[in-house]
Formats: C-alpha cells, sequence, structure tokens
C-alpha cells in the first residue's frame, strides 16, 4: 500500500518561485515548465508556498490540479511581481475557521483586542491605551513613516516619501520600485500561509474592504523585519536588476527569519487575542482536502 498522501507543511517549503515565459504543465507525473524550445525545468510545486507566474506564464489544467493538491498557492502577477491579476486558492477552506475569523471581525471590542495584538507583535511594545482602530492606524501610519526615514538613512538612500502608481511601473523611483517588488514576494507568502490555515484573505482587522485585507494584516507583522530592509540594501546598490535583485534577496531574507515557520502561529495569536471561543466545525461541514490529525493546522497546513 502507498502512503497517504499528504501536502507538506509550510513551515517545511521554499517561500516562493517566480516563473516566466513557458508553458507549466504535468509530463511523467511531473510539474515542468516547457520554454518555446521544449525544454522542460521540473518544479518542486509539493516543496514550493507560492508560485508566482509572471507575463509569459500558461498553465495547463493539469498543472493547475496538481498545484492544488499539493497545496502551492498559485499567483498570476504583472511583471517584477507588482500587479495582481488573479489567485487560486488551494484545497478550499474551512468554515469553521471562516466564522471564527468573522466573528472577529464583526464584533468591535475583540476585533480592537486583535488589532492591539497585531500593534504589539509589530513593534514590540503595547499600543497607547484608550485609542479606537482608527486612532491606532494612525498612530501606526506616523511610526511607519518615520522607520522609512531611518533606513532610508541608514542605506543612504533618497527618500521622498511612499509614493508608486500601480498603472505605470516606471514611474516610481528605485526605492519604490524595490518596495513594490519586495512586498509583492511577502504577500504571495502570507497569502499561502493565510490559505493553507483555511482562514479568508478578504476579512481584515487594520486594513478592510480588499480582497487581500487580511494578507496585508499579517504581511506588516514581518514586513520590517525582512523585504523593506531588503529592498532598500538592494536599491543602495542601484543594480541593473533592481527587480530580480529584490527578489532573491527576499527569499534569503524569508529563510534567515524563519517567515513559513512563523506565519501560521502568528496568525491563531493575534485572533486569540481577540478572546473569542472557536465554533466547532459542524458535523456535516466538508473537511479539508488533506486531513491533519493533529490540531488546528500550526504545522502548516490544512487539519
Amino acid at each position: 500500500m502507498l502512503p497517504k498522501l499528504s501536502p507538506l507543511a509550510v513551515k517545511e517549503r521554499l517561500s516562493l518561485l517566480f516563473l516566466e515565459r513557458g508553458q507549466l504543465d504535468v509530463q511523467d507525473g511531473a510539474f515542468v515548465l516547457v520554454d518555446k524550445d521544449g525544454v522542460r525545468v521540473h518544479v518542486p510545486v509539493g516543496g514550493v508556498a507560492c508560485l508566482m507566474l509572471e507575463p509569459g506564464t500558461r498553465v495547463s489544467h493539469a498543472a493547475v490540479v496538481l498545484a492544488a493538491r499539493a497545496g502551492t498557492l498559485l499567483v498570476w502577477v504583472g511583471e517584477a511581481g507588482v500587479r495582481l491579476y488573479s489567485v487560486g486558492q488551494p484545497g478550499g477552506a474551512r468554515s469553521d475557521k471562516l466564522l471564527y475569523q468573522a466573528a472577529l471581525a464583526l464584533d468591535d471590542a475583540a476585533r480592537l483586542r486583535v488589532v492591539r495584538r497585531m500593534y504589539a507583535l509589530r513593534f514590540g511594545e503595547d499600543p497607547p491605551a484608550n485609542r479606537s482602530v482608527d486612532q491606532l492606524r494612525g498612530v501606526e501610519g506616523a511610526r511607519v513613516r518615520a522607520m522609512y526615514g531611518l533606513l532610508a538613512k541608514q542605506y543612504r538612500v533618497k527618500w521622498s516619501g511612499r509614493r508608486y502608481d500601480p498603472e505605470d511601473w516606471g514611474s516610481g523611483d528605485l526605492v519604490n520600485r524595490c518596495l513594490s517588488s519586495a512586498t509583492a514576494c511577502l504577500y504571495g507568502v502570507c497569502e499561502a500561509g493565510i490559505l493553507a490555515a483555511g482562514y479568508a484573505p478578504a476579512i481584515g482587522f487594520v486594513h478592510t474592504g480588499k480582497p487581500r485585507s487580511f494578507v496585508f494584516d499579517v504581511a506588516d507583522l514581518f514586513k520590517f523585519d525582512t523585504v523593506v530592509p531588503a529592498a532598500f540594501a538592494i536599491a543602495a546598490k542601484n543594480p541593473a536588476d533592481p527587480e530580480g535583485e529584490v527578489r532573491r534577496a527576499c527569499r534569503d531574507a524569508f529563510r534567515r527569519a524563519r517567515v513559513l515557520e512563523r506565519i501560521i502561529p502568528a496568525i491563531e495569536e493575534v485572533l486569540a487575542a481577540g478572546g473569542l471561543t472557536p465554533p466547532q466545525a459542524a458535523p456535516e461541514a466538508v473537511g479539508p482536502a488533506f486531513e491533519d490529525p493533529e490540531g488546528m493546522g500550526d504545522a502548516g497546513h490544512r487539519g
């Protein structure tokens, strides 16, 4: 008997791969990228958290099925990973996790507790007392702007603020292009973790009203420990291929900071701060694509 098929835990995977100019397909049971000359490059789809598909990539039905079964997120992005066009959702969401997340977001007191915990994790100290979510957003924004300014001085990069036009990639200065590429990498990894844990990317707490609000919330917990310093460091070098250099630097930063190990425990920690009891799954609920008998998915996959 063959062993039961199950995906690798998120914490045991590579963070992400960028693919372009090829046909993603399944040949001889393996996930491959085939270029215009017919050269095949094997892609370890089951060992990667997120595949970022840049322009020039085509994907077969068999490849999408295999990625979903392996629990690997497919994200269709623009050049350098800047624009998001579409995203997959491997394995399906957990109804009990979605109800729990939604209950926290709809309860004003619970939501504020979650936001305060996010603030504490992000800045290493408790937020000011007696502040609303909107007021905490203002405090957070001021601190973030100050942190950008400090990093610009540290790396001796000219800085005039976070300014970019998503419709005109070339209009931004070098450091803003590096930051956009870096945060796109982080968003892909965080969304893969959120989906792997069975939560909804759209139900956010600090950020709201966008399809990836919770992705932005979770990414903010790791941004200034990983991708933002990497972006400033690359911008200071003024390389010929800044976007490519940034992607490689982010990959290394994710490995050093053990981001994939930390994403799902961080999600569980901030949601637990809301003080609500997670609901039990209904008896008739459809289970996850791959059963995990060891709990709520802390190991990095649904269960």
